[in-house]
């Protein structure tokens, strides 16, 4: 499971179906629908948020709204929580190893699209607020 920190814009179309997919997982996980991935260390930060389902919710809507630009039919009647939700904080660490990351698999499935980014100072999800610090804790680190 890998729930993005940073824009959904970056993703390949394979990454941002995933990044669909896996976020309607983690709802199902933050409603207490299946007992898979309970304790997945990418769910921490939307486990600790004081409003969890608002949390995933901002998540996915971004990821469909992106959907949407690109022609893409994702079904936002999945979405079941569409309340305001304060932002999740992100460090500076923790973006700088996710684009390292998404760059790595871009280059192996979509060189064209890490071409289009390689050059990019990326952004976040609009859920997110960067500020400065290392990579977080729940992140288990990817060795390619």
């Amino acid at each position: 499971m890998r729930l993005w920190s940073l824009h959904p814009r970056y993703l390949d179309r394979q990454g941002l179906t995933a990044l669909w997919r896996e976020a309607l997982l983690a709802q199902a996980v933050l409603e207490g629908q299946t007992k898979v991935y309970r304790h997945h260390p990418q769910l921490a930060r939307f486990q600790k948020h004081p409003q969890p389902l608002a949390a995933i919710g901002a998540l996915l809507e971004g990821v469909w709204r992106e959907a949407q630009a690109r022609g893409y039919r994702f079904d936002d009647g999945k979405i079941h929580c569409r309340e305001a939700c304060d932002p999740i904080s992100v460090t500076t660490g923790q973006m700088a190893y996710e684009w390292s990351h998404l760059m790595t698999k871009l280059d192996q499935r979509s060189p064209n699209v890490a071409q289009q980014w390689r050059n990019t100072s990326p952004q976040c999800h609009p859920l997110f607020r960067v500020q400065s610090g290392y990579v977080e804790a729940w992140e288990r680190p990817h060795h390619t």
